[in-house]
């Protein structure tokens, strides 16, 4: 009989998308009969307690970056390099708390540095053991990755959210890079994989376009005003999907934009697959999305975040997305059908290597 595992998972806060692709991780983990333990801030833990009602939240808030309306990211997150590195090794001494508390067996970490331990098995989950930077600085990237690696060997395993093979998502950040040995695979990850949407759910009836806010501030605001300026007395009407679950998820309505602070996944579900085309940020975890749902998107990467700079740019040249800077959007904005280009292979075989990734976490688990 196998054992049930205490597992505790602990995204970044930098934004809901590392917090969203850890949705199907946890629920994947309950159906297979372990305690599941969540650890985040209370923005992030509102969000789980309505994706995945009834197991443990644990307050585990992490580092919160402050950003810029007017320098690149890269380098406002390098000023607060310093600041990071204190919250690293602050919350790698209280994970030995909860640890011996909760009789944790395995971690699970999406992209927080600090969360290995020798006492348990550790996973650590990341889409660019390479981080991308500017052109001018690309000789300097080799840096990074020995750094990343280093961090990556701490734990027990190391789970990209990609397909291994030329259907990739992540590109160069995951790919053609000297990984260890402890490193797995396991195809994208997306909180509507397997959502059966609800028609009754559907907050949206008739017929419309879709915005899909992500992302930090001030720049989420800058994008989402915007669009409204843009897209405010156009046909058909555009909904926007605010993201804020620690909001009240009251509906606002400005001439055609019909705001939403945030919609359960089944509700965004409904209102993503009956829109006429979608607008999005070029995050990780919203790509992921995106195409579990079989939608192709207009993507705007967040000025100076190089990694979405990169990802938007690299799946146009497929053909999977097109693109524009968020200083180009204009009253011409050309919204496009939100119809794939892609195969839905991608599907298939990413429920295949994360069953097998899941299924070698747990056995080694009981092995130890």
């Amino acid at each position: 009989m196998n054992k049930k595992n205490n597992i505790f998972i602990c995204p970044l806060e930098w934004g809901l998308g590392h917090a969203g692709r850890m949705v199907p991780v946890a629920k994947k983990l309950r159906d297979m009969g372990n305690n599941i333990f969540i650890g985040a801030g209370e923005k992030h833990l509102a969000f789980f307690r309505n994706e995945v009602p009834g197991i443990t939240y644990i307050n585990f808030a992490g580092f919160s970056p402050w950003y810029s309306r007017f320098l690149p990211q890269y380098l406002v997150l390098l000023f607060q390099t310093p600041l990071l590195l204190y919250h690293i090794i602050l919350e790698h001494n209280r994970i030995k708390k909860i640890i011996q508390e909760y009789s944790i067996d395995i971690i699970i970490s999406d992209n927080r540095f600090g969360l290995w331990n020798k006492s348990v098995k550790t996973v650590y989950v990341t889409h660019m053991p390479l981080i991308p930077l500017p052109k001018a600085f690309h000789f300097l990237e080799f840096i990074g990755v020995i750094v990343h690696r280093a961090i990556i060997r701490k734990y027990s395993l190391c789970f990209i959210p990609d397909l291994p093979g030329e259907m990739n998502i992540s590109g160069r950040l995951s790919h053609n890079v000297i990984l260890p040995g402890n490193t797995r695979f396991i195809g994208i990850l997306s909180r509507f994989t397997d959502l059966k949407a609800t028609v009754n759910e559907n907050p949206v009836s008739f017929k419309h376009n879709t915005v899909i806010l992500s992302g930090p501030e001030p720049q989420r605001k800058i994008l989402e005003q915007k669009l409204t300026d843009t897209l405010k007395d156009k046909e058909p009407p555009t909904v926007i999907l605010g993201g804020n679950p620690e909001k009240p998820p009251g509906m606002a309505r400005l001439s055609n934009i019909i705001c939403f602070n945030h919609l359960p996944s089944s509700a965004m579900k409904e209102v993503i697959a009956g829109s006429e085309s979608l607008i999005g940020r070029a995050g990780y975890s919203t790509i992921m999305e995106l195409i579990s749902l079989n939608c192709c998107a207009l993507l705007i990467p967040t000025p100076g975040q190089t990694e979405q700079e990169y990802l938007a740019d690299n799946l146009a040249k497929k053909g999977w997305f097109t693109i524009i800077s968020q200083k180009n959007i204009s009253s011409d904005l050309c919204l496009i059908p939100k119809e794939s280009k892609w195969s839905k292979e991608i599907i298939i075989q990413s429920k295949e290597l994360l069953d097998k990734a899941l299924k070698e976490m747990s056995e080694e688990q009981q092995d130890k």
